[in-house]
């Protein structure tokens, strides 16, 4: 699975300011609603469920929070670049500054694990993340998502 099957570059945004992990976690579940016509609290709920579970922290300052949210007819996701990185309790103690959210419903476990991979793929290439952290805006940073497919499915 690629990065663009599933990410919404209308809903990538670059410098996003959120103060800590709560607010970056509602401010993606807003964006997220308003795209899927969802309720945030249901996807804020949805996050916050995996949450519980263990951070979603990937580390070297990228999260990858996630959930299942009923009645969803395809893996969804997006991307932020924070304004400021915040601390996110990642694995590696690291504060996080690229955010990349998926959702997709209860029974979409093979998709859902496949476009985790697809992340992690990217995220696991230091220079893609660097290269995203450089990112000044939407243009770019979808650029770039693209270009990481094409590295990727080479």
């Amino acid at each position: 699975m690629l990065l663009t099957e599933f990410i919404d570059a209308p809903a990538i945004r670059t410098n996003l300011a959120v103060r800590n992990k709560r607010a970056l976690i509602q401010s993606i579940a807003k964006i997220a609603s308003h795209r899927l016509g969802r309720d945030a609290g249901e996807i804020v709920e949805a996050i916050a469920e995996r949450e519980r579970l263990g951070s979603t922290g990937f580390g070297g300052g990228v999260a990858i929070p996630h959930g299942k949210i009923d009645g969803l007819d395809k893996v969804y996701g997006l991307v932020v670049h924070l304004e400021e990185p915040v601390d996110y309790d990642a694995i590696d103690k690291m504060p996080v500054d690229i955010v990349f959210m998926l959702l997709s419903s209860p029974d979409a476990g093979a998709e859902h694990l496949r476009a985790l991979a697809a992340i992690s793929r990217v995220v696991r290439h230091g220079s893609a993340i660097d290269q995203m952290r450089g990112a000044r805006s939407k243009e770019a940073l979808e650029a770039l998502l693209l270009s990481a497919d094409d590295r990727i499915s080479a």
